[in-house]
């Protein structure tokens, strides 16, 4: 039972409504007020920290006693072979979950100076803790350690928090923007941002980033959570990062200190919640990880050592020569502060504009801001307008639906005035880079994971991972999908989970944010293309302008659009009568900020039919496209029952959510 403040009288029955609600909102913030440290008590907090911390190193060796790796030694021949007019980088598109956790492991263990990781998420699941593990260890051996997370979707557990203040003098935590001063908000807290700072809560750190001796980096799309690396046996994201060597990583460098010196990232000793714990009972020992699944983890960490093995990863990457670290800077969250032209949004803006013949376009949310639809009409209106593909989410892959809503209540527009070509990904791909034997839920009475390595390049080929199996079909890891969304306002848990769908298995939902733009130009990065990448969050990108990579991006792209993978968004067939009228409510409809509940939609989804007559997939423009597509619906694969109602409300109602998606 929570009991009020003396200072604070309840609300009166008879009072106003209004006078109810402004003192209940008194309420909340003096509640979130209450759990605040004093400067002294929040000095001494970071004292017992400070204290705590060990300095002992366990090498003494110059290099820190790092692990060689073929995927470090790339920074060093592309620096060796760089000058200022003619720069030479090596770039590897990480396509598959595991590549891109064995890649940041094995760097992590060749760091011989220092580590920065800055993310908008870090989980405390299996692929999570194994990075903080090998963080400390680094850390121990002499490593300049610094990690920064956003507050949001921060490390929830405070007991490792706590431990990690004080682990040791190389390692060293800061939360980015926190809420009321904590590391971990409650309902209150929440409840109070929306009074008192509703425009700060919504400003988040979505850069990602990992950098190794200020040499190489990997940035993109995952965070530090199991479904980010196909290791949850729910729902895992097909993602995409890219990894650079050379000097555009000092750049990289720079864009992180500038983070870690602002001031909304807070040390993680000075948060009141912390603070606390460390006033009363000093600092916790940094438990052992209790591991679900130990056999994957200790079967990754030894593939993170096999020279072998990271060798032919290494060989996957591509020599290129111009490269852009496009990235903006904590000052977007001042008004005042103008945007500088290499911020994300400036410079993906210039690259559009600038486009020729062709831009693909990949993006888990396709809900594009005035701004971003000024720019496409504009190209649109051009003589020979460039041809634009969309990969994007489906209803049934996405762990957002709000935000799909949205997008389905702008399809006509997208597709009719903006001139683009969607591709809706599938939640069951038959083709996704991914190893499905870790996917996979394990067979009952088959004891832990298997042990042994796996082929992890090209495509898996085992088939579809959606199965109508019995109730073993599927094994849900966890109850609750901790997603790149942002917590309700009215509970704790995630608003936005994934919709039900029609069959068991695992199910995929796209989150890769990539663009090529003539074949010549390729960006991976952070940016959603969406409002709130524009306005609230920060975001990076890495720009590489190479002929060779761009293809490889455009080919990774290419598979995800591909008619085992997705599906394709087109008009609707015309009915035979008033379908002019359809037409004319369906777009006013879609103006009205609210109140879109005009049944018939001006486009649907389609699936490939090969055939003697269809042996290649088709663009919508075809004539003969409506002969070897057929319809599937708008919302494919969901299982929607009685949530229909609530996914035409959701499209109602979005529009005027777009300001802060």
């Amino acid at each position: 039972m929570i009991r009020m403040p003396p200072h604070l009288p309840r609300p009166p029955r008879s009072a106003p409504p209004l006078v109810r609600m402004l003192l209940s909102l008194a309420l909340l913030l003096s509640l979130a007020a209450c759990a605040t440290l004093t400067p002294a008590q929040r000095d001494h907090a970071a004292a017992i920290a400070v204290a705590a911390r060990s300095h002992q190193v366990d090498c003494d060796r110059d290099d820190r006693c790092a692990r060689p790796s073929a995927l470090r030694a790339l920074a060093g021949e592309a620096l060796a072979g760089s000058t200022p007019s003619a720069p030479r980088h090596y770039a590897l598109i990480l396509d598959r979950g595991e590549d891109a956790l064995l890649g940041r492991v094995n760097l992590i263990r060749s760091a011989t100076r220092s580590i920065d990781l800055q993310t908008y998420i870090f989980d405390h699941d299996d692929s999570a803790r194994l990075v903080l593990d090998e963080l400390v260890a680094a850390a121990r051996r002499g490593v300049k350690v610094r990690l920064l997370i956003d507050q949001l979707s921060a490390i929830s557990d405070l007991d490792i928090l706590g431990a990690l203040a004080g682990v040791h003098a190389n390692f060293e935590v800061r939360i980015y923007n926190p809420t009321f001063g904590k590391a971990k908000p409650n309902y209150f807290d929440y409840a109070a941002s929306v009074v008192c700072c509703f425009r700060r809560f919504n400003q988040r750190m979505h850069t990602k980033l990992i950098l190794v001796d200020d040499a190489v980096g990997i940035t993109g799309g995952r965070n530090y959570q199991d479904d980010y690396y196909d290791w949850d046996g729910e729902y895992n994201f097909r993602d995409r990062d890219v990894m650079v060597a050379g000097p555009v990583a000092r750049t990289m460098a720079r864009n992180f200190d500038a983070f870690w010196q602002a001031r909304r990232s807070v040390p993680v000793e000075r948060l009141n919640d912390i603070g606390r714990r460390l006033l009363k009972d000093g600092v916790p020992a940094l438990a052992p990880a209790a591991f679900a699944h130990p056999e994957r983890v200790r079967r990754l960490s030894e593939e993170a050592d096999d020279e072998a093995l990271v060798g032919q990863l290494a060989e996957e990457a591509m020599p290129v020569g111009a490269v852009e670290f496009a990235a903006d800077l904590p000052q977007k969250h001042r008004r005042e502060a103008p945007q500088p032209v290499d911020a994300t949004a400036p410079r993906l803006d210039t690259l559009i504009a600038e486009a020729r013949h062709e831009i693909l376009l990949q993006t888990p949310y396709l809900v594009l801001s005035e701004p971003a639809q000024a720019l496409f009409r504009q190209l649109r209106q051009r003589p020979a307008p460039p041809r634009i593909d969309v990969s994007t989410s489906s209803l049934a892959a996405t762990d957002n639906p709000i935000v799909y809503a949205v997008s389905f209540k702008y399809r006509r527009r997208y597709m009719r005035e903006l001139g683009f070509n969607i591709h809706e990904y599938k939640p069951f791909p038959e083709d996704p880079p991914q190893d499905r034997d870790d996917v996979l839920p394990t067979p009952a009475g088959s004891g832990d994971d298997a042990v042994g390595h796996r082929p992890r390049f090209g495509s898996s080929g085992h088939g579809p991972l959606g199965s109508r199996g019995g109730p073993d079909a599927t094994r849900v890891e966890r109850k609750v999908l901790r997603t790149e969304t942002r917590p309700s306002y009215l509970r704790m848990k995630p608003a936005n989970r994934p919709l039900p769908v029609t069959r068991k298995g695992v199910r995929m939902g796209l989150h890769a944010k990539s663009m090529v733009v003539d074949e010549r130009i390729a960006v991976i990065g952070t940016h959603n293309f969406d409002p709130r990448s524009e306005r609230y969050n920060t975001e990076s990108a890495v720009i590489v302008h190479d002929a060779a990579f761009a293809r490889a991006l455009a080919a990774s792209i290419a598979r995800d659009i591909a008619p085992e993978n997705a599906w394709t968004v087109a008009p609707r067939a015309r009915p035979p009568v008033l379908s002019g009228l359809n037409y004319s409510a369906g777009k006013l409809s879609e103006s009205l900020p609210v109140l879109d509940l005009w049944p018939w939609r001006y486009a649907t989804d389609y699936a490939f039919q090969p055939g003697p007559g269809c042996p290649l997939p088709l663009r919508r423009q075809d004539p003969d496209f409506m002969k070897c597509y057929k319809p599937v619906g708008d919302f494919p694969e969901v299982s929607l029952g009685p949530k229909w109602l609530f996914v035409r409300m959701l499209v109602a109602f979005g529009g005027g959510l777009v300001p802060i998606l």
